[in-house]
Parts: C-alpha cells; structure tokens; sequence
C-alpha cells in the first residue's frame, strides 16, 4: 500500500537484475517535483519508497517505448469481507485474487514476461525499452511525473491498468473540489428567521447537476457510446450542522469532476465557477454571500491520442495476431498517469492490460491468469515492431 512500497520495489529490482537492465532506483521529492504544478499528492517525504526505471537498451534505429506501471494499491477495506486474506495471492478456478492483482499487479508482471520472452530468445531490438515501476498513482501520479522530470521520455508508452483487455486511447481526467455554503444560524424553532445552509447547497447541488449535463450532452465522441455519463461530476461527501435544533449556518460539499480528453483542468474549473455564479442571478443570497469554491487534493491529467496514431495500429495488429480478432478501442472512464506521460512528457500513450475493471478497488479484486498471460503475448508482439528487431 502507499508509505509501504519498498518490498514489492525490491521484488521488481531483483527481476530488472536478473533480466539485466540497467537499473536507476531513486527516492523522489526534489524540490522540482513538489513545486511543479501538475504535482499532486497529500505528502512531501517519500523516503524509503523508491521508483524503479530499467532500461533495455536498443542498437539504435528503432523506436523507444515506456512500459509504465504503478507499484501502489488502494488499501484493502474490511479485511472480514474478503474471502481470504487481501494479500494471500489466493488462486482458484484461473484467477489470482488480491489488493492489486488487477489494479495492476497483473499488468506489471504482463510487461515483465514480455520482456523476459523476447531477452530469453536472443532478440535484440534497434529502439530502448524503458521499464518504470513508480509509486503514487493511486494519489496523483507523483511517481510518473518524477520519472517524466528525471528524462524519461518515448515515442510511445504502454500502461497496463485494467481495461478488459480493451485499447484505451483517451483518458478522462479529473479534480477534487470543495464548495462552502454560507446560511445563518437561528434556533431550530423560529428557523425563519435564520438561512439554513443545507437548503441552500441543495440548490448548488442542483445546478452542479444541470452543469453535467450540459458538459456530457458536448460529449459525441464515439469512443464514449457504451460509457452512460462520459464526465461526470461526482459529490462524495457533504458536512453541515452542529446541533438538531438549530440552522446551520454552514455547508461545505467536497466532490470530482470529470475532465474530457481534449479539456484542459483550467478550463474545466472555469466553467464550473461560472456556472455557480449563476445561481446569484435568481437568489441574492448568494450575490450578498458567494460561495468559497477550492480544487484540492487528487487531479489527474486527461489523455488524447489521435485515433490514426501508429502505436494504435501497432498494438491493434499485435493483439489480432494473438486473439484472432479486432480489439475494442474505448475512452477511459477513469484517469491514469498517461496523462502526465502525454502532457508533461510529450510521449504518446496508450492504455491496454488484463485486469478486471470492476475488480479494481473493490473486495475480492482478482485477475484472469490466461488474460494476463495474452496481453503479455501482446505487448511482446508490440514491442517487436514498434521497436524493431535488429
């Protein structure tokens, strides 16, 4: 889990060894990263929690390519609710159950057998491969955006989070907000002659409801058809109110916007402010007591390769060759660190791995050992063309 990385690091580092990369291993939070404005995460000192990068390097002539994942996982929950223990690695009827088997421990160990496939058969490929094992993405991609910082830039990169086995090309981003409701406080019985802030983020929250709409009705990317609402806006958590008899005079509701692939997050923030703004139009009370909005916590960069992009055709050909049939190719209903990858590092990305997306995140989170065996065959197969055999 987050803060305790430096075991699962050190399987990594081992296997880099083994397979004879040349290894870099660093503890990030140089005061570069923490003041760079995409920078995202609720701590400052990572030490003891390295990144990993190994390199394969090519002859020269051929393409390079990013084989990102992310050391991390969600913690685990109510350890009562799994059916074995969350870290027991537990497998039954062709699946591996386990915080992280999906979410993406099944992609790293893809990547990792693809590479071990193509050294063990005395290929030599013309373009450099670049393994990253980073910490931080489950809280902002803190660890990608160190190796982008560090140099470490492609033609092109993989990122095997758990898409179905489906191409992900586009990658919704996202923000936390906060928004503070202002009321006036009055005895719960003479409630009239108070403002009750609950009543009043009602309305914000309604309007925060007609904004969403009119964002996803924007939406006509066909990518996003079998997505119900490509960007939502989410409210996660509301606090008001200190005692049953009185009018609270305070409401605070703290929430995610979904961020379209070609938005920018400054763009974003600007619409919703202007949309509030709207709501002192018909209710002076919010002209005479604005609301505080703030954007906190996680963010995460949206991603939008074009769809006529040669890593595309190049993983679409390897996976037909593997599958035997035509890949689906969606938009990400969540975000990734491709986002920092294809902003901040100008390298193309594309989302493809074998582990459940419904399994992410959630108790009994488990993966598909012969999907994880096929996108290893994949990303193999990917890497042969798209780098170039020597």
């Amino acid at each position: 889990m987050r803060g305790n990385e430096s075991r699962a690091q050190a399987v990594i580092i081992e296997k880099c060894r083994r397979l004879g990369f040349s290894l870099d291993i660093w503890e990030i939070g140089e005061e570069k990263l923490l003041n760079h404005p995409v920078f995202c995460s609720d701590r400052k000192d990572f030490s003891g929690n390295p990144n990993v990068v190994g390199v394969l390097k090519g002859s020269g002539g051929g393409k390079s390519i990013i084989l990102n994942s992310h050391i991390d996982v969600v913690p685990p929950g109510d350890r009562n609710d799994w059916k074995d223990d969350p870290f027991s690695g537990h497998i039954e009827e062709g699946k591996l159950y386990g915080r992280g088997a999906t979410d993406m421990k099944g992609g790293t160990v893809a990547m990792l057998l693809a590479l071990e496939a193509i050294i063990s058969s005395g290929i030599k490929l013309k373009g450099d491969v670049i393994f990253q094992s980073v910490i931080e993405e489950e809280s902002g991609g803190a660890g990608t955006l160190a190796a982008v910082l560090r140099g470490y830039k492609a033609d092109g990169a993989i990122i095997p989070e758990p898409t179905n086995m489906k191409l992900f090309t586009k990658q919704q981003g996202s923000m936390w907000f906060r928004i503070t409701v202002k009321g006036r406080s009055a005895h719960g019985g003479t409630r009239y002659e108070g403002v009750n802030a609950i009543e009043k983020s009602m309305a914000v929250i309604k309007k925060l409801e007609e904004l969403e709409n009119k964002r996803n009705k924007r939406i006509t990317d066909p990518l996003y058809k079998d997505i119900p609402i490509p960007i939502p806006i989410n409210i996660g958590k509301i606090q008001s109110g200190e005692w049953p008899s009185s009018v609270p005079d305070l409401a605070v509701i703290e929430g995610r916007m979904g961020v379209a692939p070609a938005e920018t997050l400054e763009h974003t923030k600007k619409e919703m402010i202007a949309s509030l703004e709207e709501l002192a139009e018909t209710d002076s009370w919010f002209a005479d007591h604005p609301l505080t909005i703030e954007w906190f916590g996680g963010k995460w960069l949206p991603g939008n390769l074009e769809a006529d992009h040669p890593l595309i055709s190049v993983i679409s050909e390897s996976f037909e060759n593997v599958k035997k049939s035509k890949p689906v190719i969606e938009a990400s209903p969540w975000g990734t660190d491709g986002g920092i990858l294809s902003n901040v590092g100008q390298t193309p990305v594309v989302v493809f791995g074998p582990g459940v997306t419904k399994a992410a995140h959630d108790v009994n989170e488990y993966i598909v050992l012969e999907n994880m065996f096929e996108a290893a065959e994949i990303i193999a197969l990917t890497l042969l063309k798209w780098c170039e055999v020597n």
